[in-house]
């Protein structure tokens, strides 16, 4: 009972520890886009250009009261998560567990995740849960098994940059255990989102799609490179497509294409608004994206590598801390004080977010996330090599997993999207974080390392449990 006692106070005190930054500002963290996912279902309308996945699951905390349910659910969910996965590696160690909490608290940008209302706290969660289904079996119970089941099934369907994520976490947890059990428990969280967003928008958008607009941004992304404004210019007006009026307007940033009220996606050459413009035009989307991919194969591949690189090392607060006070006050401040008490919106307009003091009292902290990323970028590679020494298969497979996800991720924001400091901030944070825990001192004989690949041994009953410990 002490024991429980002792990890139900360590994984708290981590998930009030990873949510400073909501503390400070005396309400969550909030983005302009936090305001879409609430209206998901407190309108409820299904946003064309987002899963209808996390809007829902913030009802399913906040229920029009509060804002802060949600944001004490996101911290508790991450560090229970940091919990198991220290637990895995090297046993249940509550100091241990505040320390590392602390540490990923102080001197990276994982607050500034856990702490916002957004899906971006999923990108690690997903990574975490991954990895305790493929290397946590023998060490975890089974509702905990099915607790990281359910938090992979719904973080991978929360955005659809998880999907690559995912994928390549599993590649990379295959290839390091090669067997069948382990693979399954992996891949069955991604095969289940997958039909979850099927479903909904089946039902939300009547189209059987991943993405039934996803076109969209991709064309922003190749228009914005060049390869597509000059496949638009080269083959207008033969063809007749509405942005056939618009290519003295291209190459434009990516954002502005997608989101300014006067681009061509939302705004038309008689200068009549396009009311879901970005969903109005992904059938010609795809259409360009495919003459674009054949007329210019290596233009494309080569802005996705350059993009790729570039949000790689891209990974900071700023996108969060240093957004528009307007933005969010009119995409997100509008739903609070429409759907939420009196009490609730006073809170939200007595934060520091909406008194523009946050920025400045936060920013000052900042300047360490950049060394401590790089640093923690040279200690995880340390750490690999020497758990491959070891024969520590846990260990290596943390290290890689992670890397391997912050790979995929900056591919899946910056090939496909547009490189921003928030979507490599969201993973770069456990770079260091698992370096840290792989270099923890080696746990005790029989609940330790497992090694790469032995076989059951039937003789002794020590034999027997590192052998089942290395086939679970």
């Amino acid at each position: 009972m002490a024991s429980r006692i002792q990890a139900l106070a360590a994984i708290a005190a981590g998930a009030a520890l990873l949510v400073w930054p909501a503390i400070v500002n005396g309400y969550p963290i909030l983005f302009s886009d936090t305001g879409a996912f609430l209206a998901q279902s407190l309108v409820p309308l299904m946003i064309w250009d987002k899963p209808w996945v996390y809007g829902p699951l913030l009802h399913l905390f906040h229920w029009r009261i509060t804002l802060w349910l949600p944001l004490v659910a996101q911290g508790l969910m991450m560090s229970h998560l940091l919990w198991l996965t220290g637990r895995v590696v090297w046993g249940a160690r509550p100091l241990a567990h505040v320390a590392l909490t602390t540490f990923a608290a102080a001197v990276t940008t994982a607050p500034f995740t856990i702490a916002l209302l957004m899906p971006d706290v999923f990108t690690a969660a997903v990574v975490l849960a991954l990895f305790l289904l493929g290397f946590g079996a023998d060490r975890l119970g089974r509702w905990e098994m099915l607790w990281a089941g359910a938090v992979a099934t719904l973080g991978i369907a929360a955005h659809l940059s998880h999907l690559p994520v995912a994928a390549a976490v599993i590649a990379m947890g295959i290839l390091l255990r090669r067997k069948l059990r382990p693979a399954l428990r992996m891949t069955a969280p991604l095969a289940a989102a997958l039909l979850l967003l099927l479903g909904t928008n089946l039902v939300g958008h009547e189209r059987l799609s991943l993405s039934p607009h996803g076109s969209t941004f991709l064309l922003a992304r190749l228009q914005a490179d060049g390869p597509a404004a000059r496949t638009i210019a080269a083959l207008c007006p033969d063809r007749g497509w509405y942005l056939c009026d618009f290519t003295a307007w291209m190459p434009m940033d990516s954002d502005l294409f997608l989101w300014e009220r006067s681009s061509p996606v939302n705004r038309d050459a008689a200068g009549n608004d396009r009311f879901l413009g970005g969903a109005l035009l992904s059938a010609e989307a795809r259409e360009i994206v495919r003459e674009t991919i054949a007329r210019e194969p290596a233009a494309v591949a080569r802005a996705m590598v350059a993009n790729t690189l570039r949000q790689a090392v891209t990974a900071g607060a700023g996108d969060v801390i240093a957004q528009p006070w307007s933005d969010i006050d009119n995409a997100t401040g509008s739903r609070i004080r429409e759907f939420f008490p009196a009490a609730e919106a006073e809170r939200y307009a007595a934060s520091r977010q909406a008194d523009r003091s946050l920025p400045g009292i936060v920013s000052p902290l900042a300047w360490v996330h950049a060394p401590v990323l790089a640093g923690g970028v040279l200690l995880a590679f340390y750490a690999g090599w020497r758990s491959f020494r070891r024969g520590d298969i846990r260990s290596l497979a943390l290290v890689l997993v992670v890397l391997t996800a912050a790979g995929a991720n900056a591919f899946a924001a910056g090939a496909l999207s547009k490189p921003h400091h928030r979507y490599q901030a969201r993973i770069a944070w456990l770079i260091p974080v698992v370096a840290v825990i792989a270099l923890l001192p080696a746990p005790v004989p029989g609940h330790g390392h497992v090694p790469f690949s032995r076989p059951a041994y039937r003789g002794g009953k020590g034999q027997r449990q590192r052998g089942a410990d290395s086939e679970a």
